[in-house]
């Protein structure tokens, strides 16, 4: 059963970066989710996959904990956050790119 070791991303409904900060191991589905006929929701015989994640502080750690245990990972590194830097008054510039209008 394979592993992921990742950073998580924050997510598109909070404006800050809680819960961002440390490693996740979670492991990747072994089966398909399929729909129930009656209700309509998914469901799995794979509990592992969907119940078990682990987190660690620092990536080397996570990494040992898949080493002792045997358990085969694969390792996403985070990627640098693309910064844009704007101030509101660029909106009224005098050599603005895009025209402001209504």
């Amino acid at each position: 059963m394979l592993a992921r070791i990742f950073r998580p991303s924050k997510t598109a409904m909070q404006s800050g970066k809680a819960k961002t900060k440390d490693w996740v191991l979670e492991f990747e589905p072994s089966a398909a989710r399929r729909s129930d006929p009656l209700m309509g929701w998914t469901q799995t015989s794979d509990t592992e996959s969907s119940q078990v994640r682990l987190s660690f502080e620092t990536k080397d750690e996570a990494v040992r904990y898949a080493d002792q245990h045997g358990i085969p990972f694969q390792l996403f590194e985070e990627k640098p956050a693309k910064r844009i830097i704007k101030a509101y008054a660029d909106n009224f510039a005098f050599g603005r790119k895009v025209p402001w209008t209504h």
